[in-house]
């Protein structure tokens, strides 16, 4: 299991498989402050890009990690921020692919600066984008998303429609469904337009999973996005809870740090901890007692669900 400082995992994740995650950013270092985020409320509202965290440093760990060849689906950039606002990303990106040319690259983002024609640019090489676009409107983007200053629904929208034209890879569109706020038949019509424009190879309806930044968010029933993934012309899917898949293993004395650096990124329950580390449930909890009472970790419970964050 790793235990670098700007990568962490490798992870089972439900959309990706086995995947070595790449943390350019800060804690909470975003540019939307999304009322749904399983990391809680951006602290950092930001549109700046810059070198967030030293480039080489995160070159040198996945210059270690990836030459021990691991079995891996995915080396992806994640994290609880957002990956494009570190000003260097191009580089990592084209390092993996020059010196690692075997392994898929995945970007997660929230498609807020892809309106940036170097950004465009500089993620080319990117085997896999998968960019959220939770609004049909102005007015339901600034509920749902609350953007930093600058940042405008329909920049995103050129932006994503943008890339498409250029980009060979695959783009999956998640589209977190909020009851309420963007599951009216009015919107679900607006997205059907947007996803026309954007063609996207896949459309991933999400809802709520974890503990939301804001306690009023609600999830959608599974039947709700079953009817509205049948709308799309596109393949569409809803993103259930990831299901038993690989196991991966850690060292006795790495799983208390490894448990760490998980729920720091993802709020997570005992079985999610025991699917992605290969582990007893019993043995997980042991040792999340372990940061708890250390106050390096702490529960809470959402909808009879305890979840487990770590402080940071």
């Amino acid at each position: 299991m790793n235990m670098e400082k700007y990568l962490f995992g490798p992870v089972h994740s439900r959309r990706l498989g086995r995947s070595l995650g790449i943390d350019l950013i800060p804690y909470k270092t975003c540019s939307l402050n999304c009322v749904y985020c399983e990391c809680g409320r951006t602290t950092e509202l930001i549109t700046v890009r810059k070198e967030y965290v030293p480039t080489e440093a995160v070159l040198a760990e996945i210059n270690r990690y990836l030459s021990q060849q691991p079995q891996l689906d995915y080396v992806t950039f994640a994290g609880s921020g957002e990956p494009t606002l570190h000003s260097r990303i191009g580089e990592v990106v084209r390092f993996i692919k020059t010196n690692f040319p075997a392994y898929r690259v995945a970007l997660l983002t929230n498609s807020t600066l892809l309106h940036l024609a170097e950004l465009r640019a500089e993620l080319q090489a990117v085997d896999l984008l998968l960019p959220s676009l939770d609004a049909p409107s102005e007015e339901i983007f600034q509920q749902i998303n609350r953007p930093a200053a600058g940042i405008h629904l329909q920049d995103m929208i050129e932006g994503l429609i943008a890339f498409r034209q250029n980009y060979s890879g695959l783009i999956w569109l998640e589209i977190f469904i909020m009851p309420g706020l963007n599951d009216s038949e009015a919107a679900i019509k607006e997205f059907r337009k947007l996803v026309h424009r954007i063609k996207p190879d896949l459309v991933q309806l999400n809802t709520l999973d974890r503990p939301g930044a804001e306690q009023w968010v609600q999830p959608a029933t599974r039947d709700q996005l079953i009817a509205i993934a049948a709308q799309f012309d596109c393949p569409g899917e809803i993103i259930a809870r990831f299901q038993a898949g690989i196991k991966i293993t850690a060292a006795e004395n790495e799983v208390e740090n490894t448990l760490l650096r998980i729920i720091k990124r993802r709020p997570s329950t005992v079985a999610d901890l025991a699917e992605t580390l290969g582990l007893a449930p019993q043995e997980i909890h042991k040792h999340l007692e372990v940061l708890v009472k250390r106050r390096q970790a702490y529960a809470s419970t959402v909808e009879q669900r305890v979840f487990f964050r770590g402080y940071q």
